[in-house]
């Protein structure tokens, strides 16, 4: 994907356009539920259409699959839909309101450091550039190297923002103020938690791989939800978003049998709402804890 990005044709006005973009944002962040004008106005700006791959393209069934467009009008970029960008992968460009309430959820502020782990083509690290304004900086880091090319690409005017083709578990590798993971995972990386800083924030979808795995489209999660950490001066506060399915991690994120057998476990009991706390290297309470991992669990106890 490197070098010039190939681009749908256009069959409306630049003015024209600026108006479709604002009335895309408007009903994202209106189905995600969140009256940010920042996210909105990030949503209207960032052109969607640089992050899409070249035309035609293909956009998500209900059903399951993924059917073609029928044409490669730009403005066809401004829909609430997922657009496939690695079909044998199952990658695509992400659920434009789902994105949109988890990225209420960071509370970014101008001028904040963010890791967005797992930044595909760079969308969403386009958004976040737009949040956290020339004062900030945005480091995108994704492990496909085709994925990571289209990004640098498309990202090149965007001096806010880096783009590092690695493994998003060993990153970020200094402090953030807010950390975005956008692929599945069974446990949070070690820099995800030790990296975030005082006041910081952590989204991850927290998720169990299914275990019939297609032959194309990848690997998704069977069980999902978004959590929203924080850090404070006594340990990591935890609140359940909602739910949520991403493509599971590839990388440094596997966990042993057990350990996948008991998270599959706590999902199907239920009561991932009421979690409070996520407890890092410390001894859980027995009973008091949704789900308890390797070195870090997850709790019913405010910290």
């Amino acid at each position: 994907m490197p070098g010039d990005l190939p681009m749908p044709t256009a069959m409306f006005t630049a003015d024209e356009l600026a108006v479709i973009r604002r009335a895309y944002a408007h009903q994202v962040v209106a189905t995600a539920a969140t009256t940010n004008p920042r996210i909105e106005a990030a949503f209207a700006t960032v052109p969607r259409e640089k992050f899409l791959g070249a035309p035609p393209w293909q956009i998500a069934n209900l059903g399951g699959g993924y059917r073609p467009l029928p044409s490669s009008d730009l403005v066809l970029a401004y829909q609430d839909v997922l657009f496939v960008l690695q079909f044998e992968k199952g990658v695509n460009n992400g659920s434009p309101s789902l994105h949109a309430r988890l990225l209420a959820e960071l509370d970014i502020q101008i001028g904040d450091r963010i890791a967005h782990i797992g930044a595909g083509t760079g969308y969403y690290s386009a958004i976040l550039s737009e949040l956290v304004g020339p004062s900030g900086h945005v480091y995108a880091v994704e492990m496909d190297p085709d994925l990571a090319a289209h990004a640098q690409t498309a990202l090149a005017d965007r001096a806010n923002v880096s783009v590092i083709n690695a493994d998003g578990s060993q990153w970020p590798q200094q402090e953030a103020d807010a950390i975005y993971v956008n692929f599945a995972v069974a446990r949070p990386a070690e820099p995800w938690i030790e990296r975030l800083r005082p006041g910081g924030r952590l989204v991850l979808p927290l998720g169990v791989p299914r275990q019939d795995r297609p032959p194309k489209g990848g690997r998704h999660a069977s069980h999902g939800a978004a959590l929203r950490i924080e850090r404070g001066e006594d340990g990591f506060a935890a609140r359940w978003i909602g739910t949520a399915y991403f493509v599971c991690a590839n990388g440094g994120l596997t966990i042993d049998e057990n350990e996948l057998e008991a998270l599959t476990a706590a999902f199907r009991r239920g009561g991932i709402e009421f979690v409070k706390s996520l407890l890092w290297k410390t001894e859980p309470r027995i009973g008091r804890c949704w789900y308890i991992g390797d070195q870090w669990a997850l709790c019913y106890d405010d910290v």
